[in-house]
């Protein structure tokens, strides 16, 4: 171990002074770092929600509602498949996962059954799709066909709506101009959203509060609102709200969706030239042009409502045919409503809503404090360890301090180098990956001590002290790097900052002990030619 080559020698300091250069920026202010050179390393490591204090958000996903709506959705599809088709049918209704229908003739139940079966898809694009419908229909007495949403239909919804979300999300968060947010899958059914550096979690909790489902779709004229509110609502239509608080005035929807928001592919808010007034300006891709143009021109001198989240924000009248894929949805916005409604559409719809389960804020003053109480903790039991080696170790005491000096610097470094968040819990880890380091010197020393007892001279007793400790030390170290390893699969949030610190901890531990402790120790030798090791 002491026969250290020059290449051996000249790679371990190329990876010591790397680790420490990309670590330095850790020590300096910000208004330094931003000052540095561009090709200096300048990043510093990010601070998590418990040290730089910030926001903290559980979110429930709601399932339930998207079942609804996709039983809704298969409503829609039948009534418009029967009426194609001129089949008399009656009592179509959905109830959570089930759609059932009457069909009132008798001689065309075989036509139904037929058009049932095509209005309902195969399941595709999981790896759960094992074939099959995404329902299954039966077929009762009296010309009563029921479909129910099968339960392999039902794990593949709720992983793609778990999915869809955790990206609407973050695009949400990243759209505020956060930094460095946690966002994370929570058990079966939650989100766990943490924003370090937000104080006020209001406007995020709006943000994320809303579904953001917009939809144009037609306004029923054949009846009037308050008729509609007493009942006479048409099958094909609904009342839905007005969105503008100035306007109570409710407005009859046709549920039939001529163009989606999912068609979006830009809005940015702005000014409307005209009136002054805040609107927000959209775009739709190739296929939402396509559909919005035939709409604009089968409906000319017709309003039609901009819908979002079940609430009509205007009901224009189309004047002219729209074929350039683009328009403006103007209301009674304020900026910030009309900023916000703008990063909802470009983030896109949430599948299904979000409920605030926990909320937490962690304020400036208390990440600070915990980050003296941290700070406190780690120089208390750094020097313990510290004294700890120099009086039992003496001048190998000293190289062994140096390596965990070191080791340190390097844990920061890779940090940095991966653009981890440090937590409390991280410290943790570092204080704890001290110890682990001295551990490992301590059984390198304590081998060379029986080498020496056993009547070896000094040099041989290093050199065997070194080879002989190598095998215990990877082994205690590879238990405990297996066991940050399930820590940080397993575990959420501040438990997975534990585990990354005491992992990279325990990467650069092995290296520090052996490759930069063995060199130290190689050089010292080389340089003294000791009789007797100062052990």
């Amino acid at each position: 171990m002491l026969q250290v080559s020059l290449w051996s020698r000249i790679l371990t300091l190329i990876i010591l002074l790397g680790g420490i250069l990309i670590a330095f920026p850790n020590a300096l202010p910000p208004d330094v770092r931003a000052r540095m050179p561009k090709f200096l390393p300048s990043s510093a490591v990010n601070l998590g929600l418990d040290l730089q204090g910030g926001s903290y958000l559980l979110l429930g996903v709601d399932f339930d509602q998207v079942t609804r709506d996709r039983a809704e959705t298969l409503v829609g599809d039948i009534r418009a498949s029967f009426r194609k088709a001129r089949t008399p049918f009656t009592d179509l209704n959905a109830h959570d996962d089930t759609v059932s229908v009457k069909v009132t003739d008798p001689s065309r139940l075989d036509e139904a059954r037929t058009l049932l079966q095509g209005v309902n898809p195969a399941m595709t694009s999981s790896v759960l799709s094992v074939g099959g419908k995404e329902y299954e229909m039966t077929e009762g007495a009296g010309g009563v066909f029921t479909l129910r949403m099968t339960d392999a239909f039902k794990t593949l919804t709720r992983q793609q709506v778990m999915d869809q979300s955790i990206e609407v999300v973050r695009r949400r968060i990243d759209e505020l101009g956060t930094r460095e947010p946690t966002i994370e899958r929570s058990g079966e059914d939650r989100i766990l959203v943490q924003v370090p550096g937000l104080q006020d979690p209001t406007r995020l909790k709006e943000i994320l509060g809303k579904t953001a489902k917009m939809e144009f779709r037609m306004v029923d004229l054949s009846v009037p609102p308050d008729q509609a509110q007493r009942g006479a609502v048409p099958a094909d239509s609904e009342v839905l709200p007005s969105a503008d608080p100035s306007n109570p005035q409710p407005y009859v929807i046709k549920k039939q969706v001529l163009v989606s928001g999912g068609d979006l592919i830009d809005a940015q808010p702005g000014f409307d030239q005209r009136t002054n007034q805040p609107i927000v300006s959209f775009k739709f891709n190739s296929s939402g042009s396509r559909k919005f143009a035939l709409a604009t021109t089968e409906h000319v001198k017709e309003p039609f409502a901009i819908v979002l989240d079940n609430k009509v924000i205007s009901a224009p009248v189309i004047q002219e045919p729209i074929t350039a894929g683009s328009g403006q949805i103007s209301g009674s916005f304020t900026v910030q409503q009309a900023n916000d409604l703008a990063i909802l559409l470009r983030a896109g719809a949430l599948p299904a809503p979000l409920t605030i389960i926990e909320e937490r804020t962690v304020g400036p003053g208390l990440g600070q404090d915990s980050i003296e109480k941290g700070e406190l903790a780690a120089y208390v039991g750094s020097i313990m360890v510290i004294v700890f080696m120099l009086l039992t170790y003496r001048l190998f005491g000293v190289f062994a301090n140096i390596a965990v000096a070191i080791n340190v610097a390097m844990i920061f470094g890779m940090l940095s180098l991966l653009n981890a968040t440090l937590t409390l819990p991280g410290i943790a880890g570092i204080v704890l990956t001290v110890g682990i380091a001295v551990d490992s010197n301590v059984l390198i020393y304590e081998r060379i001590r029986e080498e020496l007892r056993g009547g070896r001279n000094a040099i041989s007793a290093i050199d065997a002290g070194f080879r002989r400790a190598l095998s215990t030390i990877l082994d205690s170290n590879i238990t405990t790097f297996i066991a940050a390893a399930v820590l940080f699969y397993i575990g959420t949030g501040p438990v997975r900052g534990f585990a990354v610190t005491l992992g990279i901890g325990i990467i650069t531990t092995v290296f520090t002990a052996f490759t930069l402790t063995s060199l130290i120790v190689a050089g010292w030798v080389r340089w003294k030619r000791p009789k007797t090791v100062p052990i």
